[in-house]
């Protein structure tokens, strides 16, 4: 019985170490998955709301009036925002390698690789310029990955989003992430057993994730490449205007991924995965398998629901950190650039 107990004080010690970097003001909303495979990433520690109120206590707002400027320009730009955040964070957790421009990389840069092509220009643009305004500010002492992780969360905001804990911390990374992580992120193509898949390999997510994050397609374009190849059979009139379309611009030609609310970050979008007016197969499929659809019909009938996971889900992909921890530095040239060597004058 003895032995028992030590065993079982041990398992929840571990268990405590893991939930430590979620422990906030707040109560976590937090669960993880146990039975998943060894994986690239792990939970940051030492991220913490008030990691800047020293440095620089005034970054929240600095990067807010930017992002808010930016946007009453172009709300297309929010979108933008949350595909390089995902499409950073995943591979190898938070650490704005996905910026970098590839010139002195161990790996190239990660924009070159196909499943990042077509990351907006403009809010690669709009990151660098936050960057340059905050440390203009308060000197080079807040990192790009936290830029982007703030940037994001601000643009889900002003699209109709409700906000989501942010803790900071997150240095840059000197390398792109490995091509193999790359080709982790989600095709479009996939199916849902290896949508679900993909993303328990990151250990802490499931399928409850999956949905939640896929809701961030409610504001955004597709190219019609990514899609005219999976029109539904039947000749529904949702099919059909996809079709012409698409016609009419080509594979290049744009499609608002919600067709109801396509401005508005909201749970309008599994109200339109039930009507069968998905624009993605990935999406569409959401609603078509069980391990998924009582999350759609979820989420569809309790907004309040879907934005709390959306925050949840949002806030565990932020606190994702590569295999050698949360190391790095704290770019200052560009965001796009390694600090270059320091003088041994």
């Amino acid at each position: 019985m003895a032995r028992r107990r030590t065993a079982m004080l041990v398992a929840l010690g571990l268990v405590a170490l893991l939930l430590l970097p979620a422990a906030f003001s707040a109560p976590s909303l937090i669960y993880m998955p146990t039975d998943v495979p060894v994986n690239p990433v792990s939970f940051a520690r030492g991220l913490t709301l008030d990691y800047y109120d020293e440095l620089c206590p005034d970054v929240r707002d600095l990067v807010r009036a930017v992002v808010l400027d930016a946007l009453g320009e172009d709300m297309s730009i929010a979108a933008g925002l949350l595909r390089i955040f995902f499409h950073d964070c995943f591979p190898q957790g938070c650490d704005a390698s996905i910026l970098l421009n590839g010139t002195g990389t161990p790996f190239g840069g990660e924009q070159q690789m196909p499943p990042n092509r077509g990351l907006q220009p403009k809010a690669l643009q709009l990151i660098e310029e936050i960057r340059a305004k905050v440390h203009a500010v308060c000197g080079p002492t807040v990192s790009c990955a936290d830029i982007t992780s703030l940037a994001t969360h601000d643009a889900v905001v002003a699209s109709g989003g409700k906000p989501y804990y942010v803790p900071l911390g997150r240095m840059d990374s000197r390398r792109a992430a490995a091509w193999s992580y790359v080709y982790d992120l989600p095709h479009f193509t996939a199916d849902i057993s290896d949508v679900i898949a993909t993303f328990r390999s990151r250990r802490y997510f499931d399928a409850t994730d999956v949905v939640a994050l896929s809701g961030a397609h409610s504001i955004g374009k597709a190219h019609c490449s990514t899609f005219t190849g999976g029109f539904r059979k039947e000749d529904s009139d949702f099919a059909e205007k996809l079709r012409r379309n698409c016609t009419n611009g080509g594979d290049d030609r744009m499609q608002y991924l919600d067709v109801n609310t396509p401005h508005v970050l909201d749970n309008v979008y599994y109200h339109n995965l039930k009507e069968g007016k998905g624009v993605l197969a990935t999406d569409q499929l959401l609603n078509g398998d069980d391990r998924t659809k009582w999350l759609v019909d979820g989420f569809a009938d309790d907004e309040w629901w879907f934005w709390n996971q959306f925050g949840t889900s949002m806030r565990k992909m932020g606190m994702l950190e590569g295999y050698f921890g949360n190391v790095g530095e704290v770019r200052h040239v560009s965001c796009s650039q390694r600090n270059p060597p320091a003088s041994t004058a």
